[in-house]
């Protein structure tokens, strides 16, 4: 992990946790001082679901297939779909604010597996593998492997990321900084991505991934969650919320 790491008990307790198995951490680019919740939970590797339209935003700016936040990107193609704000047509902002998994399957067709496989190598990206296809990878399937990744490799990559130490081009980075921005308070803004699904044995699996800006720096995070009561991507993102406001970051 970056830096020193600092286990901290204080938002160890079930009423920060909610009784979820949690994996969160944080590491404070000024001071290079990690804090990590459950350094066991946090080295285990899990699908990164949705947390990969990080990367798969960043590619596709990258090779020219996305423009800007808010030019036309998805065409809805008439299907319905369970989650109701899929089935429209979609700007690269609201694509990523709904997590539209039809319009990033695209997307990731278009990149295709020999370009997708040469930019995951190259990010370094958790286990690699994106054999399991090109539109799914991301996506735990029953019985079907998929790319995995730890809460420590998440803020390692997101953190080279940062430091433009990743194959992404500055105007590539700001794009992605512009759909990430969750919310801004006085303290600070918020840049994140959710994701929620299963890992490779059935269990159901949130994910919060992202970095807090305010006036003392940038915090990287990371945070999944099992077991519990329903651990959501929603779940996860307000375990971050809270620990960052309870420090006065947010």
């Amino acid at each position: 992990m970056l830096g020193s790491v600092v286990v901290s008990a204080e938002p160890a307790d079930s009423s920060f946790s909610k009784n979820f198995r949690t994996a969160l951490v944080v590491y404070d680019r000024a001071t290079g001082v990690s804090m990590n919740l459950d350094p066991t939970l946090s080295s285990r590797r899990l699908a990164p679901c949705s947390t990969f339209k990080i990367y798969n935003t960043l590619i596709g700016l990258e090779l020219g297939l996305l423009e800007g936040p808010d030019q036309p990107w998805y065409r809805w193609d008439g299907v319905g779909r369970p989650i109701e704000g899929w089935n429209r047509d979609l700007t690269l902002r609201e694509a990523f604010g709904v997590s539209a998994v039809p319009a990033y399957q695209i997307l990731a067709r278009q990149i295709g597996s020999e370009r997708m496989k040469v930019f995951i190598d190259r990010m370094d990206y958790g286990s690699k593998d994106i054999s399991s296809g090109i539109d799914i990878f991301w996506l735990p399937r029953p019985g079907k492997g998929s790319i995995e990744i730890s809460a420590d490799e998440q803020v390692a990559l997101l953190n080279k990321l940062l430091d433009g130490k990743l194959p992404f081009s500055e105007k590539s980075l700001g794009v992605l900084r512009e759909v990430m921005r969750v919310f801004q308070t006085d303290r600070g803004t918020l840049y994140g991505k959710t994701g929620t699904g299963s890992a490779q044995d059935g269990m159901a699996l949130g994910w919060f991934v992202g970095f807090v800006e305010n006036k003392n720096g940038t915090s990287v995070f990371a945070c999944n969650i099992t077991g519990g009561e329903k651990p959501t991507g929603k779940a996860a993102r307000a375990l971050v919320e809270n620990f960052f406001k309870s420090k006065g970051l947010l």
